[in-house]
């Protein structure tokens, strides 16, 4: 296997995690975040300074993921007085504050970023194996996730807070659940790309990104598992099947949604249930 196919495939691994864990928060729980990639870079830039420091990879990847997650609890702390629009404002100030504050930081690299970054120890193809292992029970995790106790209750808030209370949910309880399972995913993808890419750039982790992430979820479906991989696996591809249209890739990320939503309100799952006769994708 080429370093191309293998650096393709570790990409749309991540892009998967990022959209899956994206999914927790936005389509389980009905918590709109425009501020994705902020925890995503959170996750690169604490993995690539432990890294530098001499930590061993594992327990980079793991300090790393759960400090993003923690991260994504205060965040949800900061955030359980908001609902709707002015939500979807707060964490839009989360990521153009996280890039801001990193961009200024001498010992974050400012706008150079952080390079450097040390091997994980693990050949390309092992890093991809990891990788693409992660992704595939993460997709496990999220549907198992959406079928317990906590999905139930994850969706009891996404169709009516109020009605949730009635019925003894501890909405703020859950709406920190599942802040933080997202954005844990999420620092998980980010540890894993300072490793792959070997650098952190402030601009990497940009609204621009926040976006493309919400593009692979809304089109896939929220809530839905199976859809979401799908597109996030898609858009992932999409500039490299056709080259032409890479430097358009918000132009047409932009179209696609609004013809997704024209067409087919329910991204690809919806469509796919359709199609299928009613059969819902997971």
């Amino acid at each position: 296997m080429n370093e191309y196919v293998i650096s393709i495939l570790c990409i749309v691994a991540i892009n998967t995690i990022l959209a899956l864990g994206l999914n927790v928060i936005s389509g389980f729980c009905g918590q709109i975040s425009l501020g994705h990639a902020a925890f995503y870079g959170f996750g690169a830039y604490c993995a690539a300074k432990l890294a530098l420091l001499g930590w061993p990879f594992t327990a980079t990847l793991l300090a790393a993921t759960l400090a993003t997650g923690l991260a994504g609890v205060f965040v949800g702390i900061a955030s359980l007085r908001v609902r709707f629009d002015f939500l979807a404002i707060t964490t839009i100030g989360v990521g153009f504050v996280f890039v801001g504050f990193v961009r200024k930081q001498k010992w974050l690299g400012g706008e150079l970023g952080l390079t450097g970054i040390p091997h994980s120890g693990l050949s390309a193809t092992e890093e991809m194996m990891l990788i693409v292992t992660a992704a595939l029970l993460l997709v496990a995790f999220c549907l198992y996730l959406k079928r317990s106790w906590m999905g139930f209750g994850f969706s009891a808030i996404a169709r009516d807070e109020d009605a949730a209370q009635t019925i003894a949910i501890n909405v703020p309880g859950f709406k920190l659940a599942a802040f933080g399972i997202g954005t844990a995913m999420a620092g998980f993808a980010g540890a894993f790309y300072a490793y792959f890419s070997k650098a952190v750039l402030p601009d990497t982790f940009s609204f621009v990104q926040s976006v493309a992430i919400l593009t692979a979820v809304v089109i896939g479906g929220m809530g839905s598992v199976i859809g979401v991989t799908i597109a996030a696996v898609i858009l992932t591809l999409l500039p490299e099947w056709f080259r032409f249209i890479a430097d358009y890739r918000l132009l047409v990320f932009g179209a696609l949604l609004i013809l997704m939503m024209f067409f087919s309100p329910g991204g690809l799952a919806g469509l796919l249930e359709k199609v299928s006769g009613g059969r819902k994708l997971e």
